[in-house]
């Protein structure tokens, strides 16, 4: 007892995303316990809102639902919805029913918003003030809404109808005579995000201004809420996520923490799809088993031409998924890029087929298979090329994820054309099968 005393007294003095780390670190009926003892301390709240939604969903539903309610309301808005939307729908039902009214309102309005909007990330605390106050009554104001407000660096005008017409920053009202009218300090010029936005896009205003924080508003202007950067920062890491998974067919919700059996019963799927792929590529080479008899060192070859492909493929993916997620690569931009990554790819591969065709030359001492060889290459580079610039194009038109989908498309492409296009010149060039 004295010694769980001694931990509790250590954690009380970390910061709240250092207690949420230890949460994660220590067994399921072990941060149940801290969280109760946290609770009776009223420090329970910042920790959980500090923890991956799906982490701290799993400990709260297991608290007493009178301690569960009161956590829930000492949390931000926009970290109560992310832990709520992991809860089973009965489950989130019931706490909203048992909280107070206003706060299970303000719950429940959120929660209407998509998971990736600007609607989604938001939260309805901050400070309001009216054209018609003076930077004193504004800072008077500031201080006394300092505990409710999400972030006061920046506080926000409205008119009588509640549309957003100004910003100004702490930092402009301090130096500021307390007698001057808040019409005087306010930047009209503002940068805003209405509510159905999408977060990608969100985070892109975020990195470009590099904003502590953004309003959101309604069609009418009519201001709804904020999104601060700690709730990009989120975004922005799941966004990249979900690219890194995608190259690599991975299912976003598995982590190192999933079990094997989520595990098996999400990338299963993929693998059929890779399965599937590969099996197309053999019915190639199986169209040309003679040659590969006949020419045993075909059968080394092609697996080299097919792999430069992929690297050269996959090289060209990464930086169009890249910068279709950043961004920065619209349609028009888009397009013209496939001749630049043709080009780089018959640049590329001439040097890549040159070497390999020399090598191939020394080794089996056959100058015309080398020639294929250096054909072979150059046109499965340039391929490679274009159909990494065009495959994300493709994907991002038809409204899916760029990320997910390119690698294992282009690995089929490159395979196939690779272990094609070179039997078909050992066919034309050498004299085994003249």
């Amino acid at each position: 007892m004295e010694q769980r005393r001694v931990i509790l007294r250590d954690l009380l003095s970390k910061r709240p995303a250092d207690v949420a780390e230890v949460l994660t670190e220590i067994s399921e009926d072990q941060a149940i316990d801290l969280v109760h003892r946290l609770f009776l301390r009223q420090q329970a709240a910042e920790p959980l809102s500090e923890m991956e939604p799906e982490d701290s969903a799993e400990i709260l539903a297991r608290l007493d639902r009178d301690e569960a309610i009161k956590i829930l309301s000492r949390m931000d808005p926009d970290d109560a919805v992310d832990l709520l939307e992991e809860l089973p729908s009965e489950t989130q039902q019931e706490l909203l029913s048992r909280l107070a009214d206003k706060d299970a309102e303000v719950l429940s309005s959120l929660l209407a918003y998509p998971p990736d909007s600007a609607g989604g990330l938001m939260s309805p605390e901050f400070v309001e003030l009216t054209l018609e106050m003076t930077t004193g009554e504004a800072i008077d104001l500031l201080r006394r809404r300092v505990e409710e407000a999400e972030t006061v660096y920046y506080a926000y005008i409205t008119d009588a109808g509640a549309r957003l017409v100004g910003v100004v920053g702490l930092r402009d009202m301090a130096l500021a005579p307390q007698s001057t009218p808040i019409s005087q300090v306010l930047k009209r010029d503002i940068v805003s995000v209405l509510v159905t936005e999408d977060a990608e896009d969100v985070a892109r205003l975020f990195d470009k201004y590099s904003f502590v924080a953004l309003p959101v508003i309604e069609d009418d202007g009519r201001l709804l809420g904020i999104i601060t950067v700690d709730d990009v920062i989120d975004v922005i890491r799941e966004e990249a996520t979900e690219d890194i998974y995608g190259l690599a067919a991975v299912p976003r919700e598995e982590s190192v923490d999933t079990s094997w059996r989520s595990s098996f019963g999400m990338r299963l799927p993929w693998m059929y799809v890779r399965l599937a792929t590969g099996l197309a590529a053999a019915i190639v080479v199986g169209l040309f088993e003679d040659m590969v008899a006949k020419v045993a060192a075909l059968a080394v070859l092609m697996g080299v031409v097919a792999g430069q492909g992929g690297s050269a493929g996959m090289q060209t993916v990464t930086i169009m998924t890249r910068g279709i997620a950043l961004g920065d690569l619209g349609r028009s931009k888009g397009y013209r890029l496939l001749g630049k990554e043709a080009l780089l790819g018959m640049a590329n591969g001439l040097v890549i087929g040159l070497t390999v065709g020399l090598i191939t030359y020394i080794w089996k001492g056959d100058l015309l298979l080398g020639v294929a060889m250096l054909g072979a290459m150059t046109l499965t580079m340039t391929v490679a090329g274009a159909a990494g610039a065009l495959i994300p194009l493709l994907v991002r038109a038809l409204g899916r994820d760029p990320a997910l989908a390119s690698g294992i498309f282009l690995t089929t492409i490159t395979d196939i054309f690779g272990y094609a296009v070179l039997f078909i010149l050992a066919w034309l060039l050498l004299p085994e099968f003249g």
